[in-house]
């Protein structure tokens, strides 16, 4: 394998876990939304209820592990951590990109993490863009056969690879290539961005195309053009990379935007997702699945118990945030007219 790829992905984790990699002056956009105390909630706190279910699988609980890394020697510990605090919490499990995968075996173990997690739904990924270098179906079905996944998903990071040294940015006539992918795969095919968003148009394109599920990935969290702004050795791209440092649809607009055009489709949102009171906002306004991933990163680096601790804080803050507004599932959750957004209340509307 390149070492380059494996450099790339361990700085890419030490930046994200130390570096000002955040957009600058933007937000995810929920804290525009506003839950209405409800003082009399009539629900036995113990009676709520997170279970739901993603791929034909169920879930103890709306939340995704988003992908993050994978290809080098400390990807495989976070991984490995991440895997089996999702198995014991009934998360989604998502790895990173696994093109390292497909050029090399040497950090497998990074990748092949069913052992830790056998029974959770698990998706792999890559970049889209490599459509264009060579890859396709062929490829993608080998890393599902390889880890056992049961979908992949595609990401897309126009921005990210204009700025990352030797980025690849032919992303010209994607759109055909992506639906001979979805109609080949048995398994099904998602795709996501890495944290500049998607917007409604975009992801009906997308979907049309056979794209099983959207994961909006909206900015307010990690901007990847500022993480690789600071691994860049090009004085004109660093300098260009800080015209965009509040680039991005902020993830409260992608999920409100892609809802809007596709109101059936299986939503995640993600991207800046950093409490269980975030994730009850995002489903009120239509996500199914809620993504998080930097804010379990640090964590991931120290034991699977440090991971499990923040994912029982997440699911305690939502419960909570249930309780304070009196329902007790996931769908009272997604009907609930106890919200104010951006001034306007659903209590007078739903």
């Amino acid at each position: 394998m390149d070492k380059g790829i494996n450099q790339r992905k361990t700085e890419h984790i030490r930046l994200c876990l130390t570096g000002n990699v955040e957009g600058v002056n933007k937000t995810t956009g929920l804290e525009g939304i506003h839950f209405i105390h409800n003082a009399l909630p009539e629900i036995n706190f113990d009676d709520i209820t997170l279970d739901t279910s993603f791929l034909g699988k169920q879930l103890k609980a709306p939340f995704l592990v988003s992908s993050m890394t994978g290809g080098s020697g400390l990807a495989t510990q976070i991984n490995q951590n991440l895997a089996l605090a999702a198995e014991e919490k009934g998360w989604v499990m998502a790895i990173g990109s696994t093109r390292a995968f497909l050029e090399s075996d040497q950090y497998k173990e990074s990748f092949m993490i069913r052992e830790q997690a056998p029974t959770a739904p698990l998706i792999v990924n890559i970049g889209a863009v490599q459509f264009n270098y060579g890859y396709g179906a062929e490829e993608c079905q080998r890393i599902i056969d390889k880890t056992g996944a049961d979908s992949i998903v595609l990401h897309l990071n126009s921005m990210q690879e204009v700025v990352q040294d030797g980025g690849d940015l032919n992303f010209e006539s994607l759109l055909p290539k992506i639906e001979k992918v979805c109609k080949t795969l048995d398994a099904p095919v998602g795709v996501k961005e890495v944290g500049f968003g998607i917007d409604g148009a975009t992801a009906e394109k997308l979907y049309n195309a056979g794209i099983s599920y959207i994961d909006v990935a909206g900015a307010g969290g990690t901007s990847w053009s500022q993480v690789e702004k600071l691994r860049s050795r090009d004085k004109l791209k660093k300098a260009a990379a800080e015209a965009f440092n509040n680039w991005g649809i902020p993830t409260k607009d992608c999920i409100v935007s892609v809802r809007s055009k596709l109101p059936n489709a299986p939503l995640v949102a993600s991207g800046g997702m950093s409490t269980g009171v975030d994730a009850a906002k995002a489903i009120t306004i239509g996500a199914d699945i809620i993504g998080f991933a930097r804010h379990l990163l640090k964590a991931a680096t120290e034991s699977p118990e440090a991971v499990l601790q923040t994912m029982e804080q997440i699911e305690l803050e939502m419960k909570m945030a249930m309780f304070g507004i009196g329902v007790k599932n996931l769908e009272e959750l997604k009907n609930t007219n106890r919200v104010n957004i951006m001034g306007t209340s659903l209590m007078d509307e739903r």
